[in-house]
Order: C-alpha cells, then sequence, then structure tokens
C-alpha cells in the first residue's frame, strides 16, 4: 500500500508513521505537512533516510500539490490540523484555513484525481463539546465550544457530504486527548513534566476540575490503523481508553513520579468556553474492528515522563514564552 499521511510532522501523525513503517514492512509513506508550529522534523529525523518513507513540504489547502499526491495513492490518513485550543481562541482565521479549507482541498482532489482512494479523517471528541453525565456516542449531535472545535465539526460535515454525494470511500475517528512522546510542549502533559524538571510553578486553569479521558499515543494509532483497514465508508468511530482524571489529578501525578512538590502548582484565570468533561463511548470500535486500548494511565504516564526526561535535546528548543506562559490563550500569534 502507498499511503499518504498529512500532518505527519505533528505528535499524533509522527507516531503513526513510524508504527505503519514498523508493522507493515512492505507500505510505503508520504508524508506532507507545511511545517508549521506544531510540526517537528525531529519527530521523524530518526527514518528519514528510510527508503520506504518520503517527505513533502506543503500545505494541505494546495490543491495542485494535493491532487498529485493523490494520484501516486492508495489511501489517505488526514492528520493536518491547527489543532491547540489557546491559539485558536487570540487567532481563529488560521483554523479556518487548514482545519475547513483544507479538508476541502483533500475531498475535491479525492473526488477529481482518485476517487478510489481510501481516507481516514482525524477528528476529535472536542467536537461534542462538554457532557457532565454519560458518555458521548457516534450518533450524538456535535455542539462545539472553542473556535477549534468548531472547524473540526465543519470538517467532519464536510467529509460525511462528499462521502455520501460523491460515494468516496471515508471514515471519520473521533478521539480522547492523548499522550506520550513528541508531543508538542504547549499541550498539559508535556507542558507540567517540563515545568516541573525546569522548577517553574504548574498553570492549572479555573479550579483543575476539568475532566478528560486520557488515551496513551500508541493506543490510539493501532486505533486509526483498524480503521484504516476495516473501517466502513461513512462511519464514524470513537476512540477512547476509559481513564477519565481531573487536570488536577493529571498534574499531581506527573509531581509525584517526578519527586516535586505539589506547592509548584499554581491555579490561574480559566480560559473562554473550557469544557468541563469530555467523555465517549467507544464501543463501537471496540465492537465492529475489535480494537481496545492497551495501555493504563498508570503505566503511560510513567513511560511518558520517562520519555520526557531523557528527551530534553527535543524538547528545549521548543520551549520559549507561548509554551511556558500561565495563560496563553492571553497571548496573540
Amino acid at each position: 500500500m502507498r499511503l499518504l499521511v498529512t500532518g505527519g510532522m505533528g505528535f499524533i501523525g509522527s507516531n503513526f508513521i513510524r508504527y505503519i513503517l514498523e508493522k507493515h514492512p512492505d507500505w510505503e509513506v508520504i508524508n506532507l505537512d507545511k511545517l508549521g508550529y506544531g510540526s517537528n522534523p525531529a519527530n521523524l529525523k530518526d527514518i528519514e533516510d528510510n527508503p520506504r518513507y518520503t517527505f513533502v513540504k506543503g500545505d494541505i489547502a494546495d490543491f495542485e500539490l494535493v491532487k498529485e499526491l493523490i494520484k501516486k495513492v492508495d489511501a489517505v490518513v488526514n492528520f493536518a490540523a491547527e489543532s491547540h485550543v489557546d491559539r485558536s481562541i487570540s487567532s481563529p482565521e488560521h483554523f479556518l484555513k487548514s482545519n475547513v479549507i483544507g479538508v476541502y482541498t483533500i475531498l475535491e482532489a479525492i473526488r477529481k484525481e482518485n476517487p478510489e482512494v481510501r481516507l481516514v479523517h482525524v477528528s476529535t471528541d472536542e467536537v461534542y463539546g462538554d457532557i457532565l453525565e454519560g458518555s458521548f456516542t457516534e450518533k450524538d449531535a456535535l455542539m462545539p465550544s472553542s473556535p477549534y472545535s468548531a472547524t473540526k465539526a465543519a470538517s467532519d460535515v464536510l467529509v460525511l457530504g462528499w462521502t455520501r454525494t460523491y460515494s468516496l470511500n471515508a471514515s471519520i475517528t473521533r478521539c480522547t486527548n492523548n499522550y506520550g512522546p513528541y508531543q508538542f510542549p504547549e499541550k498539559l502533559i508535556p507542558k507540567t513534566i517540563i515545568r516541573a524538571s525546569m522548577g517553574l510553578k504548574i498553570p492549572i486553569y479555573g479550579t483543575g476540575q476539568n475532566v478528560r479521558d486520557w488515551l496513551y499515543v500508541e493506543d490510539h494509532v493501532r486505533a486509526i490503523e483498524a480503521v484504516l483497514l476495516k473501517g466502513e465508508p461513512r462511519e464514524i468511530y470513537n476512540i477512547s481508553a476509559g481513564e477519565e482524571k481531573t487536570n488536577l489529578e493529571v498534574v499531581k501525578t506527573i509531581l509525584e513520579l517526578m519527586g516535586r512538590d505539589e506547592s509548584l502548582i499554581e491555579f490561574v484565570e480559566d480560559r473562554p468556553g473550557h469544557d468541563l468533561r469530555y467523555s465517549l463511548d467507544s464501543w463501537k470500535i471496540t465492537r465492529d474492528l475489535k480494537w481496545r486500548s492497551k495501555h493504563s494511565f498508570e503505566e503511560g504516564i510513567r513511560k511518558t515522563v520517562k520519555w520526557y526526561l531523557e528527551n530534553e535535546a527535543w524538547w528545549r528548543p521548543l520551549v520559549n514564552e507561548k509554551v511556558l506562559h500561565p495563560t496563553p490563550w492571553k497571548l496573540g500569534w
């Protein structure tokens, strides 16, 4: 199989590419990435000479480039997106281009140039909004709470519309919060590890009682592989681990693993529209595709803390004011 991965220099995309090349020795991967702020060539530096791997610098909103790549492949996995909620609050226009126009461009390139291509569009649990009790299923309505989640919801609707009207072979995945190696330092878990290692205060929005379901990134890429190979057209698959933790619990766990005192915790002004709780019912992917997560949060967070402490050379160049600011949504990008 020849596979086009968009946004493959990002956190989840790079983990997916590394996994696929190891798991499928007869597959070839083309990685299309514009190298924006969430991308890092260091994520895949160790495989850049692999003869089955090709990197192309470019934007998914560039139709001429995307259509030429679509002609050469059997499948596309679309990770490319602006994904940082804080940034979407201060600069929403960038999210419209990547998350809406970019997905439209991919769909049109497939429709016009190679309609047999298999597409997996990687979305997010944030399109549902928050839920105080119970868990969202794939049939629940979309109720996004931020410019980021609104643009991701729009892209999901585009995929569903193009799949039905033009009979494209596309599926959507919606996953809970990921963590693990190579995650950009703006995110809660790497930011906590990095700041704690530097002896800096750990900012927590509001009271720290916002709840997320945490999934180790390796389990996520296995789920995407399952949807790519066995998923049905126009179907949506929720992906979750059932590991719900408050943000405060997550930070306290990391500090304990690092031998740091909880006095480092500092509660800061909450960001606008901050969802209280995300929760997904992933019975469908378990039932239909036989996928389930393998890592408990305790195991995954230990591996993650260990990786960041042993790979300072990877994260140190990425640490700047925007990563370390206690309320980054107030900054302009």
